[in-house]
């Protein structure tokens, strides 16, 4: 991939979630995390690096008290198609008795965040939610019915890109969500 290859790439994508329209998305997760989870000493882990822009957008939102820590964990690196999960950095917070947020860019098939949900339980989080910007809807979850606790968007099954979505690498910051044209 080039950077002609990614101009490309965006001149030809569908524009599917406007940045106004993501923002107001946030904005509503926030608002139901709040009344959720503002007197529960929650610790919000940022799935790296799809989950950075979304993490770093709604975490400033929630004015409660909070811990922050990030896991880096991988099944595409700068793929199109995943593989086997690559463990880079686990949390490093202590999560016994915890209630634990995974905060993600994308729920997807779900193997990258059940893996990670599964990792926290074995620490001895005491609940596990998730928080993603984007769902897709379709029948591939890795369970039967997941979803995430808290959800911006929801969209089709196709390629996606920007506002944290990469494309091979390039694209994680378009101000907006982008679907690959022809997938």
């Amino acid at each position: 991939m080039n950077i002609t290859e990614a101009n490309k790439v965006m001149g030809e994508a569908d524009l599917l979630v406007t940045e106004a329209e993501v923002v107001a998305a946030i904005l509503r997760v926030a608002e139901e995390i709040t009344n959720e989870l503002k007197n529960s000493n929650p610790v919000f882990i940022c799935c790296m690096n799809g989950g950075l822009v979304f993490s770093g957008q709604l975490l400033t939102k929630l004015v409660f008290p909070l811990q922050v820590d990030y896991v880096h964990a991988t099944r595409y690196g700068h793929e199109i198609n995943g593989v086997a999960l690559d463990w880079k950095v686990r949390p490093q917070l202590n999560l016994q008795g915890r209630t634990v947020v995974l905060l993600d860019d994308i729920l997807d098939e779900g193997v990258t965040l059940a893996s990670i949900a599964e990792y926290c339980r074995q620490q001895g989080a005491s609940k596990i939610m998730m928080a993603v910007l984007i769902e897709k809807l379709h029948l591939r979850k890795v369970t039967p019915g997941m979803r995430a606790d808290f959800t911006g968007i929801e969209v089709g099954d196709r390629f996606l890109f920007g506002y944290g979505l990469d494309y091979k690498g390039y694209w994680r910051n378009a101000p907006g969500v982008y679907a690959l044209k022809g997938h």
